[in-house]
């Protein structure tokens, strides 16, 4: 082959290596947090000879990667993501050595507009109207679940199978909604977006009380689920924003997804369809409403860009800038990089793989439940519309035990790491064991349901099955949404858009199959098959623990986590360095990489 800078019949190294050099800048990643340092008078020129090298490092490696992986494209594209995603963090703490303009706001030691140093209160308002964003979501997805016969009669509906796509169309935009509202919040902030999306939820939860006919009624169904996907992706971002402490995230996710737990409202049968979206709709508006109101904006990247605008406003200096607003930003990264990387992780990393099969079964298993308690509590029982809901207040009651359960574990987790046990050093053991707890428990809980729902023996007892089952589900999801994302830090966010993205199609999906099925197998073998399928998915958390280790080994994007996170630990020390010796000038560095685990 002729070089094209030469006469030589063959590759060129002397140019090839020319022909790096002169490669262009790769483009930063927008996607990465920014949080605590402070106001300093520095530069975000780097150093362009040290830039020149890193990018030339990096090229290299993709080549290689090209020339000895099947994988060649995505392995490029893994290596790169990680480089930019890095690269980020690098002039962020490149900010911090004494340069000349932009100028770039950043809070300083101790300051009381830094989301972390908010007052006790003001966190516990946080958290319940996060609670209570999500509540509204969840019930507003269950909502048509007890009325399917007011449904029937009201529209003329025949099918069955029609009397399902209410539920199911509201989990389609459980699919599509996080993969937008997700980076909106990155960008706009978390309140901007919270509060925008729930104000359309409220008008389309009304618009399907004046729907005129079927069709449309299903539309404003899918509108209301994207509109209501919003809380479940933005949520655990809002509670990393102000929990810098992994223990206390880690206890207020806990209480969230108890409280939180998708459950079911008791539907009076007087208001039929039409009524019960009315009531629905005021309920939410006149009370949910004030409080996101209300709510402060907890984005810190956000709070400082307003600092940035104000400061530049009173001072007049154009030279002012928040990090955010010096991002590199581009509708080609976006597409290419950023969205791919969820579907990227889904299909060449084992961990994202198996943990969304798992939850993905676990989730259309939960959502079958808003069928098949029906035909049980209402067919078998004769149970009415307004006391067919009881049976899922068990549900909720093993959820708030498995909260119990969580809090439990992280103490004696905590116990255990103070006197140094060598368990407490592996990855696996941190999260694992509960749904080592819950798996079992939630195939002991499908048996029970199945094999007691049974005219001669009393309601009470299939009841009772929803407290393991209320316990298994929210064990499994702590567990393992915890796992991965202490196993991929800084790309956890994707690899829980992978996973909401897959458990919302099969939620949205198996649910279609729950009437056919209980009709065939009955209640009995159908409940048997679920529990069947649930014993092989339990034995996932197991192999974690036995060879997670050797999988992440073995994974592209945790050994280029590894690497990238030594270099990134020696860079941010140099800075502290750097920083403690201007004196007055800049505070210490915490670019905290406990910020990466935010997406829970």
């Amino acid at each position: 082959m002729q070089c094209s800078n030469c006469t030589s019949n063959t590759s060129c190294h002397e140019h090839q290596e020319s022909s790096l050099n002169a490669a262009p800048k790769l483009p930063t990643g927008q996607d990465q947090r920014r949080d605590d340092a402070t106001l300093t008078g520095s530069s975000m020129s780097g150093d362009n000879e040290e830039r020149h090298q890193a990018h030339e490092t990096v090229l290299k490696s993709a080549l290689r990667n090209d020339q000895n992986t099947d994988h060649s494209m995505v392995a490029q594209v893994n290596a790169t993501d990680v480089q930019q995603r890095y690269q980020l963090e690098k002039e962020d703490n490149d900010a911090l050595s004494p340069r000349k303009s932009p100028r770039v706001v950043s809070f300083t030691h101790g300051d009381a507009e830094n989301p972390y140093n908010w007052s006790t209160g003001r966190k516990i308002f946080v958290l319940f109207v996060g609670i209570v964003s999500v509540t509204n979501s969840t019930l507003g997805s269950s909502l048509p679940s007890g009325a399917t016969e007011y449904l029937a009669d009201y529209w003329n509906i025949t099918n069955q199978a029609q009397l399902v796509l209410p539920i199911s169309l509201f989990l389609v935009g459980y699919i599509f909604g996080p993969i937008v509202f997700a980076p909106l919040s990155e960008t706009y902030g978390r309140r901007g977006v919270l509060l925008y999306t729930f104000v359309f939820f409220t008008i389309f939860t009304m618009a399907c009380a004046v729907a005129p006919n079927w069709p449309s009624f299903l539309i404003f169904r899918l509108l209301c689920g994207i509109s209501a996907s919003s809380p479940i992706a933005v949520v655990g971002g809002l509670y990393a924003d102000i929990y810098n402490d992994p223990i206390a995230r880690g206890r207020a996710l806990a209480f969230f997804m108890g409280v939180g737990f998708p459950s079911r409202r008791d539907i009076d049968p007087k208001l039929k369809v039409v009524g019960v979206h009315v009531r629905t709709g005021l309920i939410i508006a006149a009370v949910s409403l004030v409080f996101l109101l209300f709510m402060p904006e907890t984005y810190a990247p956000t709070i400082l860009k307003k600092r940035a605008r104000k400061i530049r406003r009173e001072t007049g200096d154009p030279d002012i800038f928040a990090a955010i607003e010096l991002e590199k930003k581009g509708a080609k990264h976006l597409i290419t990089v950023t969205l791919t990387r969820p579907i990227r992780m889904l299909f060449f990393e084992a961990i994202v793989l198996f943990t969304c099969v798992y939850l993905s079964i676990a989730y259309a298993i939960f959502y079958l439940y808003f069928e098949a308690y029906p035909l049980v509590f209402q067919g078998l029982y004769h149970f009415n519309t307004g006391t067919a809901g009881l049976p899922f207040l068990a549900i909720g009651v093993g959820s708030f035990m498995a909260t119990g359960v969580f809090m439990y574990w992280d103490s004696y987790l905590m116990k255990a790491k103070k006197t140094n046990a060598p368990w407490t050093r592996l990855e696996e053991y941190r999260r694992l064991p509960l749904a080592c707890i819950g798996g079992p428990l939630f195939v002991v809980a499908l048996f029970w349901l199945g094999w007691t729902a049974k005219s001669n023996i009393h309601w009470i007892v299939p009841t009772l099955s929803g407290v393991p089952f209320g316990i298994a589900f929210l064990l499994v999801f702590m567990a393992l949404l915890n796992y991965i994302t202490d196993a991929y830090e800084v790309f956890a966010a994707s690899a829980m858009a992978a996973t909401s993205a897959c458990r919302s199609i099969f939620g949205a999906v198996l649910p279609l199959a729950a009437r056919p099925m209980y009709n065939t197998l009955g209640i009995a073998w159908a409940s048997s098959l679920l529990g069947f399928v649930s014993l092989g998915m339990c034995a996932i958390p197991f192999a974690f623990i036995k060879y997670g280790d050797r999988i992440r080994a073995n994974s592209a994007f945790c050994q280029e986590l590894r690497a990238k996170k030594e270099e990134f630990a020696k860079e941010m020390q140099q800075s502290e360095s750097v920083s403690s010796s201007q004196a007055g000038d800049v505070g210490p560095v915490n670019l905290q990489q406990d910020r990466a685990k935010e997406e829970v």
